[in-house]
């Protein structure tokens, strides 16, 4: 990420990771700024403008890779948004930071992902290459692009990639997060990560509460208000409640949902 441009109004930034097979296109839809919290796309190697890079292999180097981009950017709290296979790249940025003094963020939100000691769990996880494909052209056709076979082998290369990142990655024992709150974030309608298998999300950190909006796997890439209320809600002048080592002195809001939540 280039280094960040001055600017007194930025109380805190959002860096929102992608699912499986994308891009940080897939958060277009996203404002750059909302309110006072400027939102930050993050690209992982692999894919899009970075397709020349190799891939990162493990959440771990994902991490590590993300954490040297990210110190131009730690002048202001911030918090770390990871939809899917994205949610467990978030919380290992998050448990790498805090393992090297770095400033950890305020707020981690896990969306559409069982916890790491839960995992792997996912649909994508039993396809072939084949399964893969079909998958990869229905989606292509459902945003109304007409598949292109070069396309649809390079995604299927990327979600390939991605999928065995996720196949590998084991946590027995989930390391807690002190001093970052969690928000283990569910959709009503979400069939490929049902809400209640979030549940687990509790025993990796000390503040943890459980969301559910309404809207499926994929609702979160179209900015729901609902979640921008959420988000705008934990996070617009955060910097007045912070302690200097960038955490959150309290929660900032009880509970937001348009749809049934527990925690």
């Amino acid at each position: 990420m280039p280094a960040p441009a001055y600017d007194e109004g930025i109380d805190a930034r959002l860096l929102c990771i992608p699912y499986s097979g994308t891009g940080a296109s897939s958060f277009a839809a996203w404002p750059a700024r909302m309110g006072s919290v400027e939102v930050l796309r993050v690209q992982a190697p692999g894919r899009e403008n970075r397709l020349a890079e190799p891939h990162y292999g493990t959440y771990e180097r994902f991490a590590d890779g993300l954490i040297e981009d990210l110190r131009p950017w730690m002048d202001r709290p911030f918090a770390l948004l990871g939809h899917c296979s994205g949610a467990l790249a978030a919380y290992e940025t998050a448990v790498e930071l805090r393992r090297r003094g770095l400033p950890a963020p305020v707020l981690l939100v896990v969306s559409s992902q069982v916890a790491p000691q839960d995992g792997p769990y996912g649909r994508h996880l039993a396809m072939d290459d084949e399964e893969l494909r079909a998958d990869v052209v229905e989606s292509t056709v459902r945003r109304g692009v007409r598949p292109n076979p070069g396309m649809v082998d390079l995604s299927v290369e990327i979600l390939r990639a991605d999928v065995e990142a996720n196949r590998h990655y084991r946590r027995p024992s989930p390391e807690r997060l002190t001093g970052t709150r969690v928000i283990s974030l569910g959709w009503e309608g979400d069939s490929e990560i049902e809400p209640f298998r979030t549940a687990g999300w509790v025993a990796c950190a000390d503040d943890v509460r459980q969301v559910v909006l309404s809207g499926d796997h994929r609702t979160v890439f179209e900015a729901p208000d609902a979640l921008m209320t959420l988000l705008r809600a934990e996070l617009g002048g955060v910097r007045g409640h912070a302690d200097p080592d960038g955490r959150l002195s309290g929660p900032l809001v009880d509970e937001v949902s348009d749809g049934p939540a527990t925690g």
